[in-house]
């Protein structure tokens, strides 16, 4: 029985993935790596400093720390977010649909505590959920699933009864490989997604009828 609901945050409840690589193509450049969109579709739903890492691995360089590569990262973030940060399609009605049922919620992102909180702060969502928790807590990000049976311990509630929702493969697989039940809202369409319970082409398809489904896994 589903008894607390858990979000990602990042292309799911806010249309935060073109700011993330608007930045970091223009934050790595300052480092010899010439990053394309295509490119930064390979490290969706990672932790930001393992998107460092991943790039310092692959392209060395010296002349700035990874942590002042993050650190900028995180500032132009949060700056694009508090300026120009929008909802996503079914965001606010799939929220009201749990708040109506007194379905415990939480944020469970990849993303950095400060950037977390100027999406809740851009979106008006303060109150809402119950647990707000960060992967930069964890000793690995998704899709490790650590980040979530964190915040499932934090609901006081069993992972196997709780409804993930993810829009990229590593949190979907992170949802699952913590025993959760996990819809995938993924931007665009890849095979990979097979492995969650549910798939949406958005929020707004969220209904009671997939619920009771769901509910009954």
């Amino acid at each position: 029985m589903i008894q607390a609901i858990i979000f990602d945050m990042d292309g799911l409840l806010i249309n935060s993935e073109p700011f993330w690589k608007a930045v970091e193509i223009e934050v790595f450049k300052k480092v010899g790596i010439e990053l394309t969109v295509e490119k930064c579709l390979d490290t969706v739903g990672l932790r930001i400093d393992e998107v460092v890492t991943y790039w310092h691995d692959r392209q060395p360089w010296d002349n700035i720390s990874k942590e002042a590569i993050a650190t900028e990262i995180v500032d132009k973030m949060i700056e694009h977010i508090t300026n120009e940060g929008e909802p996503l399609p079914g965001v606010y009605d799939v929220i009201e649909f749990f708040w109506n049922k007194k379905i415990p919620m939480a944020i469970a992102s990849s993303s950095y505590l400060r950037i977390i909180e100027a999406v809740v702060k851009r979106l008006k969502l303060k109150g809402f959920f119950d647990v707000i928790y960060s992967a930069e807590f964890e000793k690995y990000g998704k899709p490790n699933p650590g980040t979530f049976i964190t915040t499932a311990q934090k609901l006081n509630v069993e992972p196997t009864n709780c409804l993930v929702f993810e829009d990229s493969f590593n949190g979907v697989l992170a949802g699952k490989s913590a025993r959760m039940i996990t819809v995938a809202v993924p931007e665009f369409e890849n095979p990979k997604f097979i492995i969650a319970d549910k798939i949406l082409n958005s929020l707004k398809e969220w209904n009671e009828t997939v619920f009771k489904q769901l509910n009954s896994i």
